[in-house]
């Protein structure tokens, strides 16, 4: 059992390693690359069909690796029966909808990307179904969210994949973010986020305070899933996908994680009055509504789509009732569903792919071009409607049964059995319109293609399925039977009831319902033949209220009229109207706690001041307090006087004996002098105007003393925290833990860089992740950047030089400044070697003397930056190889990689091990595991520094042809 629970991570990982692969077949090869698909798929399955043993007598699979355990966060894997049952649909259907999509899509798809995408789909839903903790759980569950979205909007060339893949992707989003937070406090409530815990914690989770607010959360992720009323709108226009996304998504997979959602929760949160009502009223709505829109659609892929809305709101009305043996019903349909709909939607796929069309007012007649796929079609169009003998008609049955029995003394309990047998006549009514309206009739005139068969394997997976259909509707109990029961004994337990999958149950109610709606809808449909033939989209008043139009007029709301709104009455456009704003709100926020808590001032205590030490900081106070008057005018002094300022922070650090941050401040200090220098240059002029105090308006003169005083109390603000938090006694705080254990348990003797790597690596990785998304974004905003026209003349400096060398017939443009620098460019570049010697020196001595990754990374961009300096853009680039953006993908990797790795060791993410090593004559030499997630910190640190360096350098090479652009087209528009 435990060896087979560690075949779990190959369930996932599989999925996702084949996606990497197969984005990097060539585009010509789709043969090639759905065969690599389907292996992949079919090799999951086979994996799925061994281990049925282990949990067919009840047993489950679990395999856990250590996250965050003393948060509850682990990588936890689960098989039950249940999630076995979901695993065999999700990976046999993916199987066959590869097979589908090798004759589907076009030579000129990039089928290599649609693969890749299947595939991560294909994880990223077994990922839902094998998690054992509700964090991974909603981890996978919005990456189904963001991958469908890919799928969906496959053909972005087209608007409505475009639109349909928006709108799904906010739906399921936005509920998924809910389902989020109601995890989160179910573990609360429950005291971990373990799904075996919770899911043994029932009665606690259903008596506490919170259980509604749980039950809502939980209900708007599940619902915006399954697409159910008022959600429901997503999923018709999410069928501008390819029709294998629409087979496999919207048939057996993402609109199914809902109903997964609450059959795996179904034991500790059903049985409420809140469940039944809000569940119950749900899925009745959208059993009923999805079923009548379905009939007035002209689109087949609607039809079925609406389709899908009915069925899986007839699963969640099953689930609603807190009845085990509608909990059984809800199971057993969400296999006949899966199976029926998915080859629905591959016979409309062929008869678009045949016929060029899928408008059902174009086609009619069919039957007489494609006889075979015609009869797989009415077949699964029947299981579709209930007809017995049929699979659907089996589930169906269950429900009717269900449906009449007395749940809640309630009108919702009451009408129950009214509604299904309405939205059963419904169903009838739009599958014998699929049927009847599509095959039969006189033959199709102006088709954009001649009718005819699809290739033999095409139609294969639709024969395995409507097969299926057939043998389970004929002999279930030998069929599907066992796999129902073992799903239904891992969710009820002891509460499983006994049912039987017998054809025949004699004559009963619920059989009498199935022929009222067999009947009723048979002559609905013959009734309204006429009118659907020719009728516009949609159900007639229904029509009116668009779901997509009101999707966009509240995003419009919400994020333009109300948002500009908003910046138009407390927005502007000016710097510093925001700062004041930031710094009011920081001054705020920290003046409340102190005000709240009784804060009182410490005694000011003069004694001991180093005479050196305060010299010191009054040159520091002096530079920003310079730096700060100069800043307007004079942006190069105040500069100067602010890396004087930053100079005296170094120094200090170094007299309070702090090497490691006066390392880390004066390397920082260097390169963001440098930069800010480089891009002072593209910053528009502003000229010093001699003004008369006296003569300012009042308003100018508020402003500014208004400013002072944010000044002062900001600066005293913090002054005053400072000085309290260093005169008092300093409390047992956690410093001691890490003196006492940065070498027994990091292996290192800087405790700062052992915190920074070891014990708060999860922190570290999260900051040079948001370094990686800073840098990106600074790139990209300088990228667009376009300074004004003032800026782009050349430098007055230069301008002279250039007219020297212009005036000289012996000398060329440039030779002045090449000699000015010549002797100095000769310095910088001999220094590339030594800062990169420097950057390897501070690197490998940072586990026990001051350095580490973060500083060796800025010391190497130093380097850098002073070859861009000396030889300028076009230079350095001619002669080295310089990919910043490959060096912190590398950096990124490698960090979380030497994360994971800990995880084949059996110890949790990031974990390190240290020990020394042997060398011949160096000896012994510390070594530890966290150096390798140091080197990532490393080399992401240089290619964000170089990244930024880069966008400023290349401003320098576009400006002067855009100074070029300008003048020529002057002195056009002046002749």
């Amino acid at each position: 059992m435990e060896y087979a629970g560690k075949l779990l991570p190959v369930f996932i990982l599989a999925p996702f390693a084949g996606s990497l692969i197969a984005i990097f077949f060539p585009s010509d090869q789709r043969g090639a690359t759905a065969w690599f698909a389907g292996a992949i798929a079919l090799v999951c399955f086979l994996a799925t069909a061994g281990l049925y043993p282990f949990v067919a007598s009840g047993g489950v699979l679990r395999y856990e690796l250590d996250w965050i355990p003393e948060l509850g966060l682990n990588f936890t894997l689960r098989m039950d029966g249940f999630a076995w049952l979901f695993s065999a649909l999700i990976t046999a259907i993916g199987v066959l909808v590869v097979l589908y999509a090798r004759y589907y899509m076009a030579a000129e798809d990039p089928v290599p990307r649609f693969f890749a995408l299947f595939l991560a789909f294909m994880g990223s839903m077994l990922g839902i179904v094998l998690s054992g903790n509700l964090i991974l759980l909603a981890v996978f569950w919005e990456l189904t969210s963001i991958v469908s979205f890919l799928l969906i909007g496959y053909w972005h060339h087209n608007a409505h994949a475009r639109d349909g893949a928006r709108i799904a992707l906010t739906m399921t989003a936005m509920g998924g973010l809910c389902m989020l937070v109601g995890l989160l406090i179910m573990g609360r409530i429950v005291g971990s986020y373990d799904l075996d815990v919770v899911l043994a914690s029932g009665d606690a989770i259903r008596e506490h305070p919170l259980y509604l607010t749980v039950l809502i959360l939980l209900l708007l992720g599940a619902l915006t899933k399954s697409a159910q009323f008022p959600f429901h709108f997503w999923l018709p226009h999410a069928m501008a996908a390819p029709t294998p996304v629409s087979a496999y998504l919207h048939s057996a997979t993402m609109v199914k994680a809902g109903v997964f959602l609450l059959v795996r929760l179904w034991p500790v949160m059903a049985g409420t009055e809140a469940w039944f009502w809000i569940v119950g009223l749900a899925g009745l709505t959208t059993l009923l509504l999805g079923a009548y829109f379905a009939i007035f659609q002209q689109d087949l892929k609607g039809l079925l789509a609406y389709s899908t809305i009915s069925h899986l709101g007839l699963i969640t009305v099953l689930l609603s009732l807190g009845s085990p043996l509608a909990a059984v019903a809800a199971v057993f349909h969400i296999v006949n569903h899966a199976t029926f709909k998915a080859s629905l939607f591959m016979a409309a796929g062929i008869i678009d792919h045949e016929t060029g069309t899928r408008d059902m007012r174009k086609l009619s007649g069919l039957f007489h071009y494609m006889p075979i796929t015609a009869t797989l079609a009415m077949v699964a169009s029947a299981a579709m409607a209930g007809v017995p003998l049929l699979n659907g008609f089996l589930s169906k049955e269950m429900f009717f049964a269900e449906a009449i029995e007395t749940h809640l003394v309630n009108a919702l309990d009451t009408m129950t059995p009214y509604v299904a047998t309405i939205a059963s006549m419904f169903a009838v009514t739009y599958s014998l319109r699929f049927i009847h309206g599509v095959f039969y009739g006189p033959m199709p005139k102006d088709l954009p293609k001649k009718p005819h068969e699809p290739p033999r394997w095409m139609r294969a997976p639709v024969d395995f399925l409507v097969l299926a259909c057939l043998v389970v509707g004929i002999i279930p109990a030998q069929t599907i039977g066992p796999f129902l029961h073992t799903a239904v004994v891992s969710i009820l337990g002891d509460r499983t009831p006994q049912y039987s999958l017998a054809v025949w149950h004699g004559w009963n109610i619920p059989l009498i319902m199935s022929f009222v709606a067999l009947s009723g809808g048979v002559g609905l449909y013959f009734l309204m033949r006429s009118y659907l033939a020719t009728s516009v989209e949609g159900p007639p008043v229904f029509r009116l209220l668009q779901g997509q139009r009101i999707f966009e007029r509240v995003l419009v709301t919400l994020s333009w009229k109300w948002a500009r709104s908003l910046e138009q009455s407390l927005g502007t456009r000016r710097l510093q109207p925001q700062m004041c704003f930031v710094v009011v709100l920081a001054l705020a926020a920290g003046a409340f706690p102190l005000v709240i808590g009784g804060f009182k001032l410490p005694p000011l205590l003069i004694r001991g001041v180093d005479p050196a030490f305060a010299l010191l900081w009054v040159i520091g106070i002096a530079c920003a307090v310079g730096s700060a008057y100069q800043a307007k005018f004079h942006r190069l002094v105040s500069l100067v006087l602010l890396g004087g300022a930053g100079l005296v922070t170094c120094i200090t650090f170094v007299w309070l004996s702090a090497p490691d941050l006066a390392v880390t401040q004066l390397l920082v200090e260097i390169v963001t002098t440098v930069l800010i220098l480089l891009g002072l240059r593209w910053l528009p002029k502003r000229i010093e105007q001699p003004e008369d105090t006296e003569d300012l308006p009042f308003r100018i003169r508020l402003r500014r003393l208004r400013d002072f005083l944010l000044a002062i109390l900001a600066g005293g603000g913090m002054t005053l925290i400072a000085y309290t938090v260093m005169t008092r006694p300093l409390p047992d705080t956690i410093a001691s833990y890490f003196l006492a254990r940065a070498y027994t348990e990091g292996g290192g003797t800087n405790v700062v860089n052992v915190i920074l790597v070891d014990f708060r690596g999860f922190d570290t990785l999260g900051e040079i992740a948001v370094l990686s998304i800073v840098a990106l974004t600074v790139f990209a905003l300088l990228l667009r950047f376009r300074p004004q026209a003032d800026s782009l003349e050349t430098p007055e400096q230069q301008r002279v030089q250039n007219a020297f060398d212009d005036d000289h017939p012996e000398r060329a443009t440039g030779d002045s400044i090449a000699e000015y620098l010549f002797v100095p460019s000769v310095i910088m570049r001999w220094m590339f070697p030594v800062t990169g010697l420097l950057a390897a020196y501070l690197f490998l001595r940072g586990h026990d003397l001051p350095g580490g990754g973060f500083a060796a990374g800025i010391a190497m961009s130093i380097g850098f930056i002073l070859q861009y300096m000396s030889g300028g853009t076009r230079w350095v680039e001619e002669r080295l190889r310089i990919h910043p953006l490959r060096w912190m993908s590398i950096g990124l990797l490698v960090a979380v990689a030497t994360g994971a790795g800990s995880w084949l060791f059996g110890y949790p993410f990031l974990t390190s091990h240290a020990q020394y090593a042997t060398l011949p004559i160096i000896g012994k030499f510390p070594l530890a595991s966290a150096i390798l997630f140091d080197l990532g910190v490393f080399s992401l640190v240089l290619g964000a520094t170089v990244l930024i360096l880069i966008a400023l350098a290349h401003q320098s090479v576009r400006a002067p042809r855009a100074h070029t652009r300008a003048v020529r087209a002057e002195k056009e528009g002046v002749r």
